[in-house]
C-alpha cells in the first residue's frame, strides 16, 4: 500500500551544443536538375517532351509550311467542280492530300533529320543550334515556291524593310508569304479544272430549255456526263500528277 507518494522529478539534462552548419559542397543531401543524358546527349524525358509538344503543334507546321494546304484546296473545288456535295468525304479529301503532302516533303523532312535532328538527339547540337540548322530545309523549300510579290506585300504589311537576299527573309515573313502563293496556285488550277465542267452545265442547261423543261434541275441531267467526262480523262491521276509536278521545278 503506497502512502503519501510525492510527485516525481525527472533528472536534470545537460546543456548540449548546437550542431555546427554544413558548409556548401561538403556532404550532404542535394537536388539537381539536368537536361543532358548520358556523353551529353539529351535525357529521355526532355525528347519524350519535345515530341509531345511537337504533335501539339504538328498540324499548324502542316498547314503553314507544307504542300499541305494547296493540295487539299485543289481537290475541294474538284469536288465543288464535279457538282459533289459530300462525295468523297472530308476524311477522304484530307487524307489524300496528307500523304501527297507527305510525298512531297520527303526529301525535306529527311533533310531536317539528318542535319538537325539526329546531330541534337547524339548531342552534337543544342536545341537552338538543332532549330537554326534543321529550319534551312523547309526555308528553302518555302522561297523555291513562293512569289517575291507575296514576300514584297508581306513585308510592306509589316512595315519591314525589304530583305537584302533570300537569306535574311524571316521565317515570320516567308511564312504567310509562302501560305498566299499557295492558295494563288491552288485557285488557278481550280479555274481550269471547273471550265469544263462549266461548258457541260451551259449546254444542258441550254437544252433543257429549248425543250420545255424548265423545272428540272440541270445539275441531275449534268452530272452523270461530268463523271463520265471525269472518268474517261482519268481525272484524278491527272490532278494529282498536276499538283506533284507543281513542286518538282521549284514552283
Amino acid at each position: 500500500m503506497l502512502v503519501g507518494g510525492g510527485p516525481a522529478h525527472a533528472a536534470p539534462l545537460d546543456p548540449v551544443d548546437p550542431t555546427a552548419p554544413t558548409a556548401p559542397g561538403a556532404g550532404g543531401d542535394t537536388i539537381s536538375v539536368s537536361v543532358n543524358g548520358v556523353n551529353g546527349t539529351p535525357s529521355s524525358s526532355l525528347v519524350v517532351l519535345l515530341g509531345i509538344t511537337l504533335l501539339s503543334v504538328a498540324p499548324s507546321l502542316m498547314l503553314m509550311v507544307t504542300s499541305f494546304t494547296k493540295i487539299l484546296v485543289v481537290l475541294s473545288l474538284t469536288r465543288n467542280a464535279l457538282g459533289l456535295q459530300g462525295v468523297p468525304p472530308n476524311q477522304v479529301l484530307a487524307g489524300l492530300a496528307l500523304f501527297l503532302s507527305l510525298f512531297v516533303m520527303a526529301p525535306v523532312i529527311g533533310d531536317v533529320n539528318e542535319i538537325g535532328v539526329q546531330p541534337y538527339l547524339a548531342g552534337e547540337l543544342t536545341f537552338s543550334q538543332a532549330v537554326d540548322v534543321g529550319s534551312g530545309p523547309l526555308r528553302e523549300f518555302m522561297l523555291a515556291h513562293t512569289r517575291e510579290a507575296d514576300l514584297a506585300l508581306v513585308t510592306r504589311a509589316a512595315d519591314q524593310p525589304n530583305p537584302e537576299d533570300p537569306a535574311s527573309v524571316p521565317m515570320l515573313t516567308l511564312i504567310p508569304a509562302f501560305m498566299l502563293s499557295e492558295l494563288r496556285a491552288a485557285f488557278i488550277i481550280g479555274f481550269v479544272i471547273f471550265v469544263p465542267f462549266l461548258v457541260i452545265d451551259l449546254v444542258v442547261s441550254a437544252a433543257l430549255m429549248s425543250m420545255g423543261m424548265m423545272m428540272l434541275p440541270p445539275i441531275m441531267v449534268s452530272l452523270p456526263f461530268k463523271l463520265l467526262l471525269f472518268v474517261l480523262v482519268d481525272g484524278w491521276g491527272l490532278i494529282i500528277t498536276a499538283l506533284i509536278g507543281s513542286y518538282a521545278g521549284g514552283g
